[in-house]
């Protein structure tokens, strides 16, 4: 299904506000999915996925990015794309424009960007080093804005920050993102993946224009995966459907995939689902990635 750029703003915003009603009432109950989403049921990938098989300039066995939508679209029948800082190749305009016309005319959805700066810390007590990082953020923020696109993630560091300036730093994001139609993301990532409240506690101290992209790969333990997941997917306007090792016909042994999917349909969400999965060879990466397309669609048919 082709849907325009409109289409998928307007159903952001709605989605949005539920979130934003959501943080209003106890962190257990289930904020409605907006009822028009173009995006439900829509299927596409992270672009960490593709690391190693993307490159700046045209590359024998490799794609640009400025490529990537067309392939996407043609070889897996995807239409969304989650961005990551590390596969752009420039944050100029002009580059940034040619990679938003260039998934405009392979009917994709450019949707999120994902700001892995490493070596940034917005939760540092030194002033000057957490004002250069929230100043670095920022800057993707607006290449973010330039692409078109309606959500932004800074990176959960692993140690587990101090909540009054995390939260600080999150909210300034917020309202700068808000700003330029853009939404924040949170991750369970990091610290988070040990507590499964972690998500929705910090949706609640951050209290506006924020939302989550659940990772279902990013948690410590099983017991903790599916927990934190029910907390998690009632926030939810995009998710990172992530699969590790698979078996030749798609077998998960480290985690139960379709428990996943169960948690999340039964909250009311119903995507977009980006999958996040490795493959060194790009031919055996594209066969494992139809294997999880397939599967998806199938249990989205099955459930109705």
């Amino acid at each position: 299904m082709l849907f325009t750029r409109r289409e998928f703003l307007h159903a952001s915003a709605v989605t949005g506000t539920a979130v934003a009603a959501s943080n209003l009432v106890p962190l257990a109950a289930t904020a409605k999915p907006p009822k028009k989403n173009p995006l439900a049921r829509q299927l596409g990938i992270t672009t960490s996925s593709l690391s190693g098989h993307i490159a700046a300039k045209p590359t024998k066995g490799k794609m640009t990015a400025l490529e990537m939508p067309k392939i996407l679209r043609e070889e897996l029948g995807m239409t969304i794309i989650d961005l990551n800082t590390s596969t752009i190749a420039s944050t100029q305009p002009a580059y940034l424009e040619k990679l938003r016309t260039a998934a405009d005319k392979a009917g994709c959805v450019l949707t999120n960007l994902k700001l892995n700066q490493r070596g940034l810390d917005m939760n540092i007590s030194d002033k000057s080093v957490r004002e250069k990082s929230l100043s670095i953020y920022k800057k993707s923020i607006d290449a973010a804005s330039i692409l078109g696109l309606k959500w932004a993630r800074p990176l959960p560091l692993m140690a587990k920050p101090d909540m009054a300036i995390h939260v600080a730093s999150y909210r300034e994001l917020c309202d700068y993102a808000a700003k330029k139609n853009i939404q924040m993301l949170i991750e369970n990532y990091g610290w988070m993946e040990s507590d499964p409240e972690s998500v929705p506690k910090l949706v609640k101290a951050i209290d506006r224009d924020v939302a989550v992209s659940p990772d279902i790969g990013n948690w410590k333990t099983n017991e903790l995966r599916y927990e934190g997941l029910a907390h998690s997917f009632p926030l939810a306007v995009s998710c990172d459907f992530k699969a590790r090792q698979l078996g030749p016909n798609g077998e998960h042994k480290l985690y139960d995939l379709k428990r996943c999917f169960d948690i999340a349909w039964k909250t009311g969400f119903q995507g977009p689902w980006c999958f996040e999965h490795a493959n060194s060879d790009r031919k055996k990466l594209f066969k494992e990635l139809a294997l999880l397309r397939d599967m998806l669609q199938g249990w989205m048919k099955d459930a109705g």
